[in-house]
């Protein structure tokens, strides 16, 4: 893991020593037709993502929820052994804990224990770069520590490397002020406010300029940054990593038509993700909503790729996407990962499709005809203008060509016969800077 908030964070993780994951198997729990070893998988590589030390991971099966340690007693006991001899100072829960089942098992296993909301929030404290995120990452902690009086004020503070949930400063154990972090809250929304309206401002910029927008999105570690950097020529930061990219970023793509549109990479999905953080996140997850084309970037090689897609479109409905799951282009990402039969059969449905493409975001297999997609989806709905423009006006035929999709153009001595074409928004913006009509 790179930059200052890893280092800082891995000091965090060192301080703690060994950890213990536990996913609790309870029946009829919602997702439960997940298989628990992804879980647990996921959940290790959660905890493994901050630097933490795994010494043990394990299902427990939990056959009635239990409302003081979510565990059986039988379970509570076996575990605080396994702590004691294991010297673990860390339990990882992986399911929501309440604030009495987290101090009871801290009492029982005399060691530090956090849910699966505090780990992901603990891991976006610590991937957080830029001032926005940081305060989208600062909101949800806040939200989620208001009701759990476990830690001082000083816990709550910006600091690199996460929100002090596994360790730091103010381990005193004092009860919260409340309205400290009712007050915190309260600025925190005023600023991602500002950042809203400033995010609106840039979006409208991009319309007058009759840029199209495309987002990106998909489960966490699906490959959507390394898609990004291919498709745009960028250096985000893209690793094998679960929440590898927190902070949104947009650039520039060249389509096989000469135009342009903006991308834009967001934070990756998870199942359960807590909804401290979808409301949160609105901020950033607002230039999906205003997208004009949405990518589902998927990790096919993934055993519980289906699974992962059904999480993804769960949370794009919390955000009012549900009218526009339709009409997203699944983009099948990792084929080089995939056996022979199994990759044959993958690219014969995506050839058959016009809403999947297969791609190796990796070796960049299949980026060209995802290219070749985004550009027919964002030409849809334009239109086909024939211009006589004189031979002088050579302002209005280079912002054709920059903006537009010339088709066709023939010359005489005294005008350019110009067939090309144009968004409605780019057409309206063109009438209104010639202050003419089509020919």
């Amino acid at each position: 893991m790179n930059g200052p908030g890893a280092a800082a964070n891995g000091g965090a993780a060192a301080a703690i020593g060994r950890t213990l994951v536990l996913h609790p198997a309870l029946k009829h729990r919602p997702g439960a037709e997940r298989e628990p070893e992804q879980k647990l998988d996921e959940a290790v590589g959660l905890a493994r993502a901050i630097d933490l030390d795994v010494a043990h991971a394990e299902i427990v099966p939990v056959q009635r929820f239990r409302p003081a340690t979510l565990l059986g007693t039988g379970a509570v006991e076996r575990y605080r052994d396994l702590v004691k001899a294991e010297e673990i100072g860390l339990a990882i829960i992986d399911y929501p804990l309440s604030p009495v089942q987290q101090r009871n098992l801290e009492k029982e296993w005399d060691c530090k224990v956090i849910d699966r909301t505090g780990l992901i929030l603990e891991i976006f404290g610590a991937r957080a770069r830029t001032a926005e995120g940081q305060l989208q990452v600062e909101l949800a902690a806040l939200s989620y520590q208001r009701s759990r009086l476990v830690r001082s004020w000083t816990h709550l503070e910006r600091q690199r490397g996460g929100f002090g949930f596994l360790g730091g400063p103010g381990e005193s154990q004092l009860e919260i002020d409340r309205r400290l972090i009712g007050d915190r809250i309260l600025k925190i929304k005023r600023e991602l406010e500002e950042v809203k309206r400033t995010r609106g401002l840039h979006r409208a910029a991009r319309r007058r300029t009759g840029r199209r927008t495309v987002a990106l999105v998909g489960y966490t570690n699906a490959g959507k940054s390394t898609l990004f950097n291919r498709l745009t020529r960028s250096e985000v930061f893209a690793e094998n990593l679960l929440f590898a990219t927190l902070d949104p970023t947009i650039r520039a793509v060249a389509l096989p038509s000469g135009r342009e549109a903006a991308v834009s990479d967001t934070v990756g999905f998870i199942s359960d993700l807590p909804t401290d953080l979808v409301a949160a996140f609105r901020a950033t997850l607002e230039e999906v909503q205003e997208a004009e084309l949405i990518l589902h970037v998927r990790d096919l090689s993934h055993p519980e790729t289906e699974a992962q897609k059904s999480d993804v479109e769960h949370v794009l409905k919390e955000l009012g996407l549900e009218d526009r799951l339709a009409g997203i282009v699944e983009v099948w990402n990792k084929i080089d990962l995939l056996d022979p039969d199994r990759r044959t059969l993958i690219l014969g449905q995506a050839e058959r499709s016009d809403r999947h493409v297969a791609i190796s975001a990796k070796t960049g297999e299949g980026c060209d005809r995802l290219l070749a997609l985004i550009d027919a989806r964002l030409s849809a709905g334009s239109e086909l203008r024939h211009l006589r423009l004189r031979h002088g006006d050579g302002a209005a035929i280079a912002w054709l060509y920059a903006n537009g999709n010339v088709v066709a153009r023939r010359d005489d001595e005294e005008f350019a016969h110009m067939t090309v074409r144009l968004d409605p928004a780019q057409a309206a913006r063109f009438d209104r800077m010639q202050r003419r009509e089509p020919e």
